[in-house]
């Protein structure tokens, strides 16, 4: 068995293992769908941009790491509102996956950071629609399991229609 870890040219461990659309690592060589930079720096427009882009081919769990980003990356009184939009991510890619329970927890951590926001939404982020659906899809996915959900279901609208 091999032991050895990726690791960056710090030492700090990386896994550079390609993923599938789902985000779930794949052996070595294999070919996977691009990987968003562990370095990435957007501003919060260009987040919500690319985040969407990958939501809308079918890719939450790249769209989670750039939201990820964006959280590390915010000043403190924007932390929360950023990390409740990874979490959707995070939900939407446990549905993917077929895990209905993990979807519908991250789904209702989602929900309940974005639904604390007050202030002016950044980046144009559509608050009250985002809390509202991954609310409604926890909801749906603890009554009715995962079968029937639908594209729109899985992709968001995060500046709304």
């Amino acid at each position: 068995m091999d032991t050895t870890r990726d690791r960056d040219p710090a030492g700090r461990p990386r896994n550079s293992r390609p993923r599938d659309a789902a985000g779930r690592p794949l052996p070595h060589g294999a070919e996977g769908v691009e990987r968003v930079p562990e370095d990435l720096v957007l501003s919060p427009d260009e987040s919500v941009t690319e985040a969407q882009r990958l939501l809308d081919e079918g890719l939450p769990f790249p769209a989670h790491d750039v939201l990820e980003a964006a959280w590390k990356a915010a000043p403190d009184g924007e932390r929360e509102l950023w990390r409740g939009l990874a979490q959707l991510a995070v939900g939407l890619t446990h549905a993917q996956r077929g895990n209905a329970r993990g979807a519908a927890a991250l789904l209702d951590r989602a929900a309940h950071r974005i639904g604390c926001w007050a202030a002016p939404a950044p980046a144009g982020l559509d608050i009250a629609g985002l809390q509202a659906h991954a609310e409604a899809l926890a909801r749906r996915i603890e009554r009715d399991g995962l079968a029937g959900l639908s594209e729109a279901d899985l992709r968001p609208r995060l500046r709304g229609s």
